[in-house]
């Protein structure tokens, strides 16, 4: 390799530029090389359409990839939520981080608690899978609430609550964390009530198929048990044949006993936006030794919940 300046391709949002960021500083720790960051504006950061109306959050990495074959970047950097689950031949996934919080949180008024909102509360998500397991979660307990479907920044999200036009907004633990604003977090929400997006808090380091000293380099940041648990998740989500935007939460974490892990986990939703259906299971298998076998249980679960009649429940499919 070069001494040359690297160039890392990334969205132009504040998040983006924040975990764009912080790759850059790693990846210049290991490689020994400067890298520059290289603003690229995708689709889904111009339309003012609901993500599910344009394709889901793949939108945001085309434009990404397409610099990535054109060679106007060395490598770019993606919310691994967002990748679709195919992955073009022409390009590999270098490194996949130690993940971040997964889950999902609530920013209310009044510094809330998700069960302390009044009733009628006004929730705001742009995310189906969101929608479909906060409903279900009211139903199910007898809250009276209504999601609102919603786009922007963190920082628009946010205002509608200051603003007073929402009682609340759902956004993601790791984002907030990246961007410093983690104190303005009133509740996480336990996995229990919902599943994040497979791959959710996890970044994916992408380059080109045919820069080897690169992708060996970069390789240097990626954490072996999350890109196996990211690996199971996306199995299941590419099982299914749900687009980015279908609403699945997925999350797969190890079991130990005592000090010795014993097995992994995965646990899988699909629901309508409503929260009138859902189907939610898991299974557990031996910790992977290969990324085989954590696709392998993500297909697992992705068989045992289309038997139990999950394909109806998905309103976006994988073009």
């Amino acid at each position: 390799m070069s001494d040359r300046t690297l160039r890392l391709g990334t969205r132009r949002s504040r998040l983006a530029m924040a975990q764009s960021g912080q790759v850059a500083e790693a990846v210049s720790r290991v490689t020994g090389r400067p890298v520059e960051l290289v603003e690229i504006t995708t689709y889904g950061d111009t339309s003012r359409e609901h993500l599910a109306q344009i394709g889901g959050t793949g939108v945001f990495v085309t434009a990404l990839r397409d610099a990535l074959l054109r060679g106007e970047v060395d490598f770019a950097v993606h919310s691994l939520k967002d990748l679709p689950t195919a992955q073009p031949e022409d390009l590999v996934l270098a490194a996949v981080p130690e993940r971040e919080d997964p889950r999902d949180v609530i920013v209310a008024r009044d510094a809330l608690k998700f069960t302390d909102l009044p009733r009628g509360a006004r929730i705001g998500t742009g995310s189906p899978r969101r929608m479909a397991q906060l409903n279900a979660y009211a139903r199910g307990h007898g809250l009276d609430m209504e999601t609102v479907p919603i786009r922007g920044n963190v920082d628009t999200r946010i205002r509608y609550v200051h603003d007073g036009e929402l009682d609340a907004v759902v956004l993601a633990a790791a984002g907030l964390s990246r961007i410093g604003r983690i104190d303005e977090v009133t509740d996480f929400l336990s996995i229990d009530t919902v599943l994040p997006a497979p791959g959710q808090g996890a970044l994916a380091i992408e380059c080109a198929a045919d820069h080897a000293d690169l992708i060996a380099a970069l390789g240097e940041l990626d954490d072996p048990f999350t890109r196996a648990a990211v690996t199971a998740e996306r199995s299941l989500l590419a099982a299914l044949e749900a687009g980015c935007s279908a609403p699945v939460g997925a999350l797969a974490d190890l079991l130990a006993d005592g000090q010795i892990v014993k097995e992994m986990r995965l646990r899988g939703v699909v629901g309508t936006t409503d929260g009138v259906r859902t189907v939610q299971l898991s299974t557990t298998g031996p910790v992977p030794e290969t990324y085989d076998q954590a696709t392998a249980l993500g297909r697992e679960l992705a068989a045992e919940m289309l038997a139990q009649g999950a394909a109806g429940l998905m309103g976006e499919r994988a073009q």
